[in-house]
């Protein structure tokens, strides 16, 4: 082995896996006796020393995942916002366009010596590793999650409820009297996906009513056209920007909205009030979560202990101009 040892080094060493090692050095409870003895003895035998320092920095870390994505943006605005009212710095590190991976942008955070972390849409993908989040969570340092859930991680998640909003979604158009309702939303693997698909197929919806494809304009374009070809009269979109891609597939075959085709979008982003047709779409309270998320990581930081607890928000059904009745 070269270099300084990680925890993973820890964890081949010890015959446990990272998560393990992870609860040992965080003095989480339920570990055996044995296994905390391996660890520890892991710990010695390997010289392993966290690289975080006792003193705080009184820096706290956001991540999100683009922030060209307005819904992201508004998050950061709102979590930096806060912040600064309780008298703490932060850096925001963001995957992007340049590449950065979620797991890249931990491990700076972590060198940084942030006092904590508030990760929006961190831990969504299911089918990601949740070793970057554990060697943050081994320094000690708190983490909170905005629109994310990965039970193995000892944080706390902060989610608007997918099924609240699918439910809303639906019974609005239904008044309207559509019945081809089609769900426009990104891959299986991110949590809300799942949950949103869940919920809508929970309504009696079929399994081909569901076009998955990816959370961009191109992406709402692509599910769009093979909703609008299997005669759907309606779209619930899992984001407002997939919304304004189905906005455009719609009007590029000569359709119009809500005249031909009435559109759902989810955020409630910036401007949404301002598109034509201005966006009907479920609002996530981005204050109050963001609330939560600060005055949970800030009473962490000062000793109150996080052990997985998801805390759901109500979202609002926002009606404007972009839904109506059936033709």
């Amino acid at each position: 082995m070269s270099g300084r040892p990680r925890m993973s080094d820890l964890a081949s060493h010890a015959g446990v896996s990272v998560a393990t090692v992870s609860r040992v050095l965080s003095g989480k409870s339920g570990i055996s006796a044995d296994t905390r003895e391996a660890v520890l003895r892991a710990v010695a035998e390997l010289d392993y020393v966290p690289t975080r320092t006792p003193q705080r920095s009184g820096l706290i870390g956001i991540f999100v995942p683009d922030l060209t994505n307005p819904a992201f943006a508004l998050f950061a605005e709102q979590l930096g916002a806060l912040l600064l009212q309780h008298g703490r710095r932060c850096v925001v590190a963001h995957a992007g366009s340049a590449g950065t991976s979620e797991a890249t942008a931990l491990d700076t955070l972590r060198d940084l010596e942030v006092d904590g972390v508030l990760s929006v849409s961190g831990a969504a993908d299911t089918e990601a590793s949740t070793e970057p989040h554990e060697r943050f969570l081994a320094t000690g340092a708190p983490m909170v999650v905005i629109n994310g859930h990965a039970p193995i991680l000892c944080t706390r998640f902060i989610n608007c409820s997918d099924e609240e909003a699918i439910r809303s979604q639906v019974a609005h158009l239904q008044t309207l009297g559509h019945e081809r309702i089609g769900l426009a939303i990104g891959p299986r693997r991110f949590v809300p996906s799942q949950r949103k698909i869940a919920a809508f197929l929970a309504l009696g919806f079929p399994e081909d009513s569901v076009a998955r494809t990816i959370f961009t304009a191109e992406g709402g374009q692509l599910a769009a056209r093979r909703l609008i070809d299997s005669g759907h009269t309606a779209i619930v979109c899992g984001s407002d920007i997939m919304a304004l891609g189905v906005i455009r597939e719609a009007r590029s075959q000569g359709l119009t909205v809500p005249g031909d085709l009435s559109v759902i979008g989810f955020d409630d982003s910036p401007l949404m009030a301002f598109t034509d047709p201005a966006l009907t779409t479920v609002r996530q309270p981005v204050q109050a979560m963001c609330d939560a998320a600060v005055s949970g990581l800030l009473r962490a930081i000062d000793g109150e202990p996080l052990d997985g607890t998801e805390l759901l928000f109500h979202p609002d059904l926002i009606i404007r101009q972009s839904t109506g009745p059936q033709a």
